[in-house]
This record gives structure tokens, C-alpha cells and sequence, in this order.
């Protein structure tokens, strides 16, 4: 349980940091992204087990890329007070997230 709150934090810290260097990414402050690192790792959750893991982002590339891309573009519609985000801001955020969670990772190894 204590991972999971861990995890959480850290993924609303860097969606947080992400949202100051990306364009076309906003997110409502501290809580803000709080919630929309939950809703976010919700939808990869539910993208994750309809399609199988071929297409995590830490797995399989590019298609991995798109899908955490659509993933935080979607999550704009479900939570739409704590994060807005273009579509070219959501391509941007995936891949600096991407870099991001390749140096601070947003998983409990």
C-alpha cells in the first residue's frame, strides 16, 4: 500500500514537472496532478489488459509511446479540472515523461 502511495507521488511530481517544460500541457497544481497520475495509470491499466503488455511504454517503443500519449490526452475528458493537454502536447509529454521515468522511475522495481 505504501508503494502504491509512493508511486503515485512521484508520477504527480513529474507530470507536475513535465507540465512547466511542455507545451500544450497544463495540470492544476499539486492536486491537480495528483489525480490525473491516478486516472492516467488507471486508463494504462484497463489499455494494458484489453491489449495485452506489447504495448507498455517501458516495453515496446513506439507503439508504447502512442499508447501513453492517448492515454494522457484521454485523461483530459475524464478529469477535465486537473489536466488539459493538445494533442501535440500529449505526444510531447509521453516522450519527455518517457525520459523522465528512464532516470527517476515511476515503478517500484
Amino acid at each position: 500500500m505504501l508503494g502504491m502511495i509512493v508511486r503515485f507521488i512521484v508520477s504527480a511530481v513529474v507530470l507536475l514537472l513535465v507540465s512547466y517544460i511542455v507545451p500544450g500541457l497544463r495540470v492544476a497544481g499539486f492536486t491537480g496532478a495528483l489525480i490525473a497520475a491516478v486516472v492516467i495509470a488507471l486508463l494504462g491499466y484497463v489499455i494494458e489488459r484489453a491489449f495485452g503488455n506489447k504495448i507498455t511504454r517501458m516495453g515496446r517503443g513506439s507503439i508504447g509511446f502512442i499508447t501513453a500519449a492517448v492515454v494522457i490526452y484521454l485523461s483530459q475528458f475524464i478529469v477535465p479540472g486537473s489536466i488539459s493537454v493538445s494533442i501535440i502536447g500529449a505526444l510531447l509529454a509521453s516522450l519527455v515523461i518517457g525520459i523522465v521515468d528512464s532516470f527517476v522511475p515511476t515503478t517500484l522495481r
